[in-house]
């Protein structure tokens, strides 16, 4: 008995969990909410002894870890395109639809075989469509989408890539997500994640990253952390409030009562960094805590609220942040780094795909790595590819360039292009429309194709020198992406999902062949059927009711009666 309460014990002091909630007040109105949940355990799930002792850890998670030999995993669900040059960057980007991209030990014999069975798995568990990813829609990037934890080989024959631009987000999604905290929807942050809120905004994504972490600068001792991350942005109109101010009730119908119990930390981080003097808003109740972090380049000030404090609830016993607006004269800076993406061209064979980059620094200049993942349905004239920077050609100094094949895999394009300081860098290349099977459409065809995001991956200039010690205290949302530069940070930008047209047959004409079909069978067939069936008989026709009739008749002319 004693050393079974030892090895508990060890086991609980091997897990760390916190939670967070970054609240950024937009410059429309709008307001963006992010959390942030991460669990951390010390163990090793590649040793040969299977790991039977699940705490805090999702045990879903750590069996997939562990039979599939995934050393990252990344998957996230999004409803609602991010509006960067409204909403500024995100904490953590990712496209609309469902993305999902793995990095696999180097164990692993058959990766295309791990990689199939593995988006099964995880479509059961996240009750999502992600079976529907297979080679026709997977890419092995061999530049973008490194791994984010440590580091120790890169060979990119393990890394997996996908994503499903048309893939909705229910709250079919949303409850096994929060079945993965370790308390749930029953206490802390997570109370606040309901669901006719969430989906009754703007913008809403909800991501799982899994991938192992250093302790300590050393790197001695290692964990595994499971990130779970939601973001969403409230929108002032749609959200149908008549005044402008916010509070945690009107947002998520719900107050803060308590921290989960089994949290190492929870906080709630107000940004405050436009509203030095309360010139724009008004925050309520206030709090002295602040701290400061640098966020995306920038250094941000936070008014902060300690969950596990009591009196952060003061005597009511209930957190309700409000938020009211005085002025919205302020302008935001615009993002260093922005793309978009659209189709040109008419008609239904031909057409274009323009990616436009924005580098807004005034006088750095900087390379990004440009990803692109086009389905084989759009037939790529590569040597159509054009990159134009101030009405001038740019050279990318590196391409790499997979083609697809009908069927089987899409088009993979990868290139490293330098953008010049205050430019807009165009890529345009041509496509020729294919003609899909009529059983390859959609149920709804005339609708369109969708094809995935754009990912753009760039170490972006920074005023304020980084830290680059990652194992320092320090907020969720500003410790995911490791850079070992100070004098910039790295940022991923993705762009909009494409609708294209495909030429599309009539398919009326089936419905009106099988209708006149069934009709002339149906004719012919009964016509036939009953001649062979049906008896004739002659019945002589009844005296009595003729000369009822006759007398009828003759009563109404006025004649004499037959007797």
């Amino acid at each position: 008995m004693i050393v079974w309460s030892q090895s508990a014990l060890q086991l609980a002091t091997n897990y760390d969990f916190q939670e967070e909630l970054v609240i950024r007040p937009l410059h429309s109105g709008d307001i963006y909410a992010s959390f942030q949940f991460r669990t951390l355990w010390e163990t090793d799930f590649m040793r040969e002894n299977k790991v039977s002792h699940y705490r805090l850890f999702p045990k879903s998670l750590g069996q997939v870890i562990s039979k599939f030999s995934v050393r990252e995993l990344h998957i996230s669900f999004t409803q609602g395109y991010w509006r960067t040059m409204q909403w500024g960057q995100p904490f953590l980007p990712s496209p609309p639809g469902a993305e999902l991209w793995v990095w696999f030990q180097d164990s692993v014999t058959d990766v295309d075989a791990a990689w199939k069975e593995l988006t099964n798995v995880l479509s059961g568990i996240f009750c999502a469509s992600l079976n529907f990813i297979d080679s026709t829609n997977t890419v092995q990037p061999s530049a973008s989408f490194k791994p984010l934890g440590i580091v120790n080989e890169t060979d990119h024959r393990f890394l997996r890539y996908a994503t499903l631009p048309r893939e909705i987000v229910c709250t079919e999604n949303l409850t096994p997500w929060k079945k993965l905290l370790p308390c749930g929807s029953k206490a802390g942050l997570a109370v606040l994640l309901k669901s006719e809120k969430l989906f009754h905004s703007s913008f809403f994504s909800q991501t799982v990253h899994i991938r192992p972490v250093c302790q300590d600068r050393e790197c001695k001792t290692t964990s595994w952390e499971l990130r779970q991350t939601l973001n969403v942005v409230f929108d002032l109109h749609t959200s149908g409030q008549g005044k402008r101010e916010w509070s945690l009730f009107k947002m998520f119908s719900r107050t803060l009562t308590e921290a989960c119990p089994l949290a190492s930390s929870s906080k709630i981080y107000i940004d405050v960094t436009d509203n030095p003097q309360e010139e724009y808003f008004e925050l309520s109740p206030a709090t002295p805590l602040l701290s400061q972090a640098v966020v995306l380049g920038d250094r941000r000030t936070f008014s902060v609220y300690d969950l596990t404090q009591q009196v952060t609830f003061g005597t009511v016993r209930s957190l309700n942040l409000l938020i009211r607006w005085k002025s919205t004269e302020g302008s935001m800076l615009r993002p260093l780094l922005h793309a978009e993406r659209y189709v040109a061209g008419y008609g239904l064979q031909t057409g274009e795909i323009h990616t436009v980059m924005y580098n807004n620094h005034p006088f750095r200049s900087f390379p990004v790595l440009l990803l692109d993942s086009v389905p084989w349905y759009l037939r790529l004239y590569i040597h159509t590819l054009t990159v134009t920077s101030k009405g001038k050609d740019n050279t990318p100094s590196y391409i790499h360039y997979q083609p697809s094949k009908d069927r089987m895999r899409p088009h993979l394009l990868e290139m490293l292009v330098q953008l010049p300081p205050h430019s807009v860098t165009e890529v345009t290349v041509q496509f020729e429309r294919a003609l899909l099977k009529w059983t390859e459409y959609t149920p709804d065809p005339n609708h369109g194709f969708y094809v995935g995001s754009s990912v753009i991956s760039a170490l972006v200039p920074s005023s304020v020198a980084m830290d680059t010690n990652i194992t320092q205290e320090q907020p969720l949302f500003s410790s995911f992406f490791p850079c070992k530069e100070e004098s910039s940070y790295f940022v991923r930008v993705y762009t909009e999902p494409l609708l294209v047209n495909l030429p599309t047959p009539d398919f009326s004409m089936p419905y009106n062949v099988i209708c006149l079909t069934c009709t002339v069978v149906a004719v012919g067939y009964g016509s036939l059927y009953n001649l062979l069936t049906r008896s004739f008989q002659i019945e002589e026709p009844n005296p009595r009711l003729a000369k009822k009739i006759a007398n009828f008749i003759r009563r109404i002319r006025g004649v004499p009666l037959l007797s």
